[in-house]
């Protein structure tokens, strides 16, 4: 295996980024390009003790797959983005995602190329893929099909049912304020979504564009081979949930394969808590992403 280091990204934001390869490359290998969750993060993806991208992409170089892996655009230029008025979806991934994607077809050593989405990047891969990204398939890794709002209903839901006394007071007041932003999304201008603060830099309109780019739109017209992975222990996206909406919406479409893994959280690690009110607590425990998930991707990518 040989990692080289990379810039991705635009000449204004210049990202550090890692191309992973193979060993010994005779003829041209497939290569993934990974793109992260919501938030801020670095080219490894790094929460807590877990390091999911760096995992994936030292796995997969041993079957034989390259990839690429960069930071954030908002980990490096977030302050910066947030001063010239709000981060939109297409600033903060997308851009970078298309650029990664032109860069690996400009580079004689690979040959087929595939975008991995990890929790939002996987509800932004088939857009991603639509708007120049041009992938030969898509790996939607712990997805979903709902918006933000719906995703946050529940999450607290979750963490209001399994709080008491002052904190659940405090935590009740949050959501409430929080959303409160999403009332009319989706009628009010996009002016009007500009001026609504959600926070770290972000105005409401994040969300409302993000919306007019709906995954099960793009996803139930797509002829590419899709693979959808998912742990059946995620309290952040649910499989009974999301797992099981892109099986009813992609249900009898032969380029669509599944795999949920028992026991497995949403960073694809065994889990340690059930619970979201949990979730700094299960991201502390260093744990790595199993073989056999490695093996799933692998594998798929040699057959799609």
């Amino acid at each position: 295996m040989t990692q080289e280091l990379v810039i991705v990204g635009t000449p204004q934001y210049p990202l550090g980024g890692t191309l992973t390869l193979p060993d010994n490359i005779v003829q041209p290998v497939p290569a993934v390009v990974f793109v992260h969750g919501s938030g801020s993060s670095n080219m490894d993806e790094k929460v807590g003790a877990l390091t999911p991208f760096k995992d994936f992409a030292e796995g997969l170089a041993k079957h034989g797959i390259a990839s690429l892996r960069y930071d954030k655009r908002t980990y490096k230029y977030g302050f910066k983005m947030a001063r010239k008025g709000g981060i939109t979806v297409k600033e903060e991934t997308i851009e970078d995602a298309v650029f990664a994607a032109d860069m690996l077809r400009k580079d004689s050593r690979i040959g087929k190329i595939y975008i991995a989405g990890h929790s939002m990047g996987g509800m932004l891969a088939p857009r991603i893929d639509a708007e120049g990204g041009n992938f030969d398939g898509l790996i939607i890794m712990a997805g979903s099909l709902r918006n933000f709002e719906q995703i946050l209903k529940v999450q607290f839901a979750d963490m209001l049912s399994q709080s008491k006394g002052i904190k659940k007071w405090i935590l009740e007041k949050q959501t409430a304020k929080i959303m409160k932003g999403f009332e009319n999304l989706l009628t009010i201008t996009d002016e009007e979504a500009k001026t609504r603060k959600f926070g770290a830099g972000v105005t409401m309109y994040y969300f409302k564009e993000m919306e007019s780019f709906r995954a099960d739109e793009y996803l139930k017209n797509c002829e590419k081979p899709v693979l959808i992975m998912q742990g059946d222990k995620d309290f952040q996206c649910k499989a009974e949930i999301d797992f099981a909406a892109y099986k009813k919406l992609l249900e009898g479409k032969e380029n669509a394969t599944f795999h949920l893994y028992e026991n497995l959280n949403h960073c694809f690690v065994p889990a340690i808590y059930d619970s979201i009110a949990a979730g700094a607590k299960e991201y502390k425990t260093e744990r790595h992403i199993g073989e056999n998930v490695i093996k799933d991707i692998a594998e798929w990518i040699k057959e799609a």
